[in-house]
């Protein structure tokens, strides 16, 4: 048994720097001269000890402890929705997490979808609290953060004051308590923050001590390999290569893996077995993403680190899956069953009804679904895959009992013509997009859209309030029927409405609304058209310049109170406690 190095992962919002962080250890790194420098993986970077200690002196002296590990293991993704794809049972793969954010800018949507994805996969994690630089006034004097801080003029520290405890406030909102790291007597009950400069490099060396320090003195254990057992890891990502065919890009976590070892890997609908063909590792510093990117063959590769898998049927697994290696039948049994179950875990049917959910990745999926259940929105199936006429019927399905289940959602997925044009006849709202957070807001959106639309039809019939006042001079005819201009002082004027007086009394039913011939549906409050009212004679029942009200049925008038109000402007409402004071002259609890 050996100690590996912890593998850490870099999250945060689209700006705030991550990438720009990762680049900076590495660049530092390679600067440093150190033997063994730095090694690039397929999606990873390792930082040996050695260098570690070289960047941050005698900051590793605060832990006061023995380091055994053997460096530092950073994954490179492209974004924290990749992060989910470094999944293994009831966790993730990755030992520690780093959340950059730009202290100016404080927790935005992905910031704070990045925290309920770490809540998610149970990952400690610290703050980098990035682009100290950018402050206004703000002084780079040496690489320690902290130190800076002090040496700012008293506008320049106030102001960082400020943005550091806005940033506080906003952690303690979602249950955090958190501090600058030189201020923490306890690192379990606290999350560390480290101000830091991707740009200058302030608080770099910092942020490595405190992630090399943390994991050594807390996760010990959890950092034991077994380098004589078979390979735990996980899909990274899988992706056709020109002169290779389909490859894997794995993080293998435990164990060690060998050219020509069987390994099981999760697939979409199945447990696929397959062997190793090939083992592929990037040469020293180069970055795997550059095009034309040369790797050597390797016979052999031990936890924790990254690395390309050349092996048969990889184009039937997906990003997210877990694997593991096996040597004999038994092993190989065992194998597969544990993937099977740790796939259903999350491949599973969570609601009898509710909404229809597609992932690219088994991860996403696991994520996306956990998000979903914060928020309460039931999921009648979550899978991995493009959008498929399955995928509509069983929205279809849901509709039957809930107009409010017929959504289909998928993240980073796709959906051809023909299927779009089969869910759009059957009113299925298909909703797809590559961040998570948009997708869920787009998704709101849309349901509180539908919300209003059913709202709106069941209200269909319903008599609505209407204040109208008989245009002087504007009589057409006087009976059989009456045919008269009138202005809606308030409320909406439709046709096949009754009218009544300012007294209560009923005076006719509206037969048609017309302008300039033409034959409205309704008419708004502050336009004018001429009515037709059979039954009526003006100069009689009603006379020029006469206020008269739409005789509201008393079942219309409830609904008005409480379904529809909220479609109702406020001169609406007065015009409703109006009509009511004419009806309860004749029925005192009319409308109560």
């Amino acid at each position: 048994m050996v100690v590996r190095s912890p593998i850490i992962a870099v999250l945060g919002h689209v700006d705030h720097g991550k990438t720009s962080v990762l680049d900076f250890i590495r660049g530092t790194a390679v600067a440093s001269k150190e033997a063994g420098l730095i090694t690039q993986h397929i999606g990873a970077t390792e930082v040996p000890l050695d260098t570690i200690k070289n960047i941050c002196g005698n900051l590793l002296d605060t832990f006061k402890i023995k380091f055994t590990i053997p460096g530092l293991l950073f994954i490179d993704t492209p974004g924290h929705e990749a992060f989910t794809n470094l999944r293994k049972r009831g966790g993730s793969i990755a030992d520690l997490a780093v959340l950059v954010i730009d202290i100016n800018q404080g927790i935005q949507p992905q910031t704070a979808e990045a925290i309920n994805i770490l809540k998610t996969f149970k990952v400690p994690f610290i703050i980098a609290a990035n682009k100290i630089d950018i402050l206004s006034g703000w002084k780079s004097v040496s690489k320690i953060a902290i130190q800076n801080i002090e040496k700012q003029s008293p506008e320049t520290k106030k102001t960082f004051e400020t943005k550091f405890y806005n940033l506080l406030a906003q952690l303690s909102e979602y249950g955090f308590d958190s501090d600058l790291y030189n201020r923490i007597d306890d690192y379990k009950q606290k999350i560390a923050i480290i101000p830091t400069s991707a740009k200058t490099g302030e608080g770099i060396p910092e942020l490595l001590a405190m992630i090399a320090g943390l994991t050594q003195k807390f996760l010990g254990k959890r950092l034991v390999a077994e380098l004589s057992k078979n390979a735990k890891g996980t899909i990274l990502e899988i992706k056709e290569e020109k002169g290779m065919g389909t490859t894997a890009d794995v993080i293998i976590y435990d164990g060690i893996l060998k050219k020509n070892d069987t390994i099981i890997i999760g697939g979409i609908d199945e447990v696929i077995e397959t062997k190793v063909r090939a083992l592929l590792k990037p040469l020293p510093l180069v970055e795997i993403r550059e095009k034309g990117a040369k790797f050597e063959k390797i016979n052999e590769v031990a936890a924790a680190t990254g690395v390309k898998i050349l092996a048969p049927e990889l184009d039937r697994t997906i990003a997210g899956s877990p694997f593991r290696s096996a040597r004999n039948s038994k092993e190989i049994k065992e194998a597969k069953s544990q993937i099977l179950e740790e796939i259903e875990e999350v491949l599973i049917e969570t609601e009898e009804e509710g909404i229809i959910v597609k992932a690219d990745t088994l991860g996403s999926l696991e994520a996306i679904s956990n998000l979903f259940k914060e928020k309460g929105i039931k999921i009648k199936s979550a899978n991995i895959g493009d959008i498929n006429k399955k995928d509509i019927s069983e929205a279809i399905s849901s509709m039957a009992k809930d107009q409010l289940y017929g959504f289909v959602l998928g993240f980073n997925v796709n959906i051809n013509e023909d299927i779009s044009k089969i869910a759009k006849d059957s009113n299925v709202n298909v909703i797809i997009d590559q961040v998570i957070y948009k997708l869920i807001e787009k998704y709101e959106e849309a349901l509180e859209n539908k919300k209003k639309e059913l709202e709106l039809k069941s209200l269909e019939g319903l008599v609505w309030p209407a204040k109208i006042r008989i245009i002087p001079g504007y009589v057409f005819r006087q009976s059989n029927p009456a045919i008269f201009g009138v202005e809606v002082l308030s409320g909406k004027l439709t046709p096949k409405v009754e009218i009544m007086n300012s007294e209560g009394k009923n005076i006719g039913e509206i037969k048609t609304i017309e302008d300039s011939g033409e034959k409205l549906q309704e008419l708004t409050s502050g336009h004018q058209a001429a009515i037709s009212v059979p039954g009526l004679t003006l100069g009689r029942q009603a006379k020029e310049g006469d206020i008269i009200y739409v005789d509201m049925p008393e079942d219309s008038f409830k609904l008005m109170k409480t379904t529809a109000k909220k479609f109702l402007s406020k001169s609406d409402i007065e015009l409703l406690k109006e009509i009511a004071e004419i009806k309860r002259k004749d029925n005192e609890i009319w409308g109560l």
